[in-house]
């Protein structure tokens, strides 16, 4: 067959790799130009109205090649963030990344391996970083882990194994159907809804799992927690899990985690904390003791990319016992058979501790940002961040215009702008307009709550670049908006 007969084959890769290198350099300094910079930009602004038609293009049928590609990316997408690498962004839990985190997620992306398993590097890096997870938390050497891609998933993949663990029978073959009682779990009306997705989701349904009242401080009050198991033992229910709270989202709440531990040990159930982002208290010296009991827990979930900084998304769920852990989800077809020797060699096939086969090389990230800074800077920066929180808290009490609405035992601080002109109702309405035009000006970005029916601005600090300073303008400028909302 001659040559001019013979279909022109192609690739994804580019005609010119020169031009493509340099495209790269522009990217990586753009990006490092933009982190630099970040601080002289605004927080957040509304998508202007082109912006958001544009992204009502049809499918590109041609291409347009990289360089235009890249320029759209720069003039759509590029200056409208949602904010939360900005010093003054304290919404939800959400962490800031960081320069060498970035690129580490370029450097994962062009080695592209699948971490499900086999034996290749990007497994033993996964598995080095659980090792040092299991340190950074006391949690025991011989236990098991996956990194996930947040604690959503973390508590999903926990609460799958205490379910299984705990059944009658063979969960697995025969289906929660076959339960000959219904399956209880219990957790603080504080806790996450993570959990309450895992619950419906492994078909116990949200009427099992029994959220307990919490007292003054917003832990789980323990003595309502012993009434309701007993209640449901006598009503012939199985309780089989408490989860305990390692802060909890609204207001940073740490469960008294040793007596939970103590009172599973006793009754027999699993013990699964939810430590989404104050685990990691655990770094600092001065805040170890909030979460003594953690190290008890069966199955333990938490995010690196909230109080870590790690550039999403990483999670990560450990669990104490490692053939339980294995059993929940191990799963091997004829074409995943693991060998002794080649690719398909190796000990370690993540595949088999959770739900993901495809899995991306997230370990990558967080392995070269504990070698680039250390776990004792980590410790610090989670330190300063709960020392900012108390500062804030001293600015918000010193304030005749500002009310705190709840403790502040860890990095969340809840207040609200308020009058005697007002009442409660008055006063929520005026406080959801005030985060509403500070998220506009792009001065600030909180969040938000309800704390006993108070509408509350939620200021969580999970950021390494946020100064004393930034908390100062923050109040400084809830003030200003309060007093003109008045007028």
């Amino acid at each position: 067959m001659s040559s001019e007969n013979v279909t022109r084959e192609e690739s994804l890769d580019p005609e010119d790799w020169q031009l493509m290198r340099a495209l790269g350099q522009r990217m990586v300094d753009d990006m490092l130009t933009y982190l630099q910079t970040v601080r002289d930009r605004h927080v957040w602004q509304p998508l202007p109205t082109e912006v958001k038609a544009y992204f009502n293009q049809p499918l590109p049928i041609e291409s347009q090649g990289p360089e235009k590609t890249y320029q759209d990316f720069l003039e759509y997408v590029l200056p409208h963030p949602m904010g939360n690498i900005h010093p003054r962004f304290w919404g939800w839990v959400i962490g800031t990344g960081t320069p060498l985190g970035m690129l580490a997620d370029m450097l994962a992306a062009g080695m592209n391996p699948n971490v499900g398993g086999a034996d290749h590097v990007a497994n033993y890096v996964e598995s080095q970083v659980l090792d040092w997870c299991k340190e950074m938390l006391a949690y025991p050497t011989e236990a098991s882990g996956l990194l996930v891609s947040g604690g959503s998933m973390a508590n999903l993949v926990g609460l799958t194994v205490a379910r299984n663990n705990k059944a009658d029978f063979d969960l697995r073959q025969q289906g929660i159907y076959a339960s000959p009682r219904r399956m209880t779990l219990y957790g603080s009306n504080e806790t996450h809804s993570s959990v309450q997705k895992a619950v419906e989701l492994l078909g116990l349904g949200s009427d099992s799992f029994r959220q307990i009242p919490v007292n003054k401080d917003f832990q789980i009050d323990l003595s309502e927690l012993e009434i309701a198991i007993a209640r449901d033992r006598e009503a012939g229910c199985q309780p089989f899990c408490i989860v305990g709270n390692a802060g909890t989202v609204n207001t940073g709440a740490i469960d008294d985690l040793d007596t939970l531990a103590s009172i599973c040990c006793r009754e027999k159930l699993w013990f699964h904390v939810d430590g989404a982002f104050g685990a990691l208290a655990n770094l600092s010296p001065e805040l170890r003791p909030l979460v003594a009991g953690m190290e008890k827990a069966d199955s333990l979930a938490f995010d690196l990319h909230k109080w870590m900084y790690i550039p999403y998304e990483v999670g990560c769920a450990l669990v104490r016992q490692e053939e339980a852990h294995r059993k929940a989800f191990a799963l091997t077809p004829d074409y995943l058979t693991h060998s002794d020797r080649g690719l398909a060699g190796g000990k370690i096939w993540f595949s088999d501790y959770g739900v993901q086969l495809s899995r991306g090389f997230r370990a990558l990230k967080v392995w070269m940002s504990l070698k680039e800074h250390g776990v004792q800077k980590y410790g610090r920066l989670i330190q300063q961040n709960v020392d900012q929180a108390n500062y804030l808290a001293k600015l918000v009490e010193n304030s005749a215009d500002l009310q705190l609405l709840a403790p502040v035992p860890l990095n969340i601080v809840c207040f609200r702008f308020t009058s005697d002109q007002l009442n409660d109702e008055s006063l929520n309405e005026l406080n959801k307009e005030l985060l509403i035009q500070l998220h506009e000006s792009g001065v600030a970005a909180p969040s938000y709550t309800l704390i006993n029916g108070r509408y509350a601005l939620r200021v969580a600090i999970t950021n390494h670049r946020s100064r004393r300073q930034d908390f100062e303008t923050l109040v400084g400028e809830v003030v200003r908006l309060g007093n003109k909302l008045l007028q």
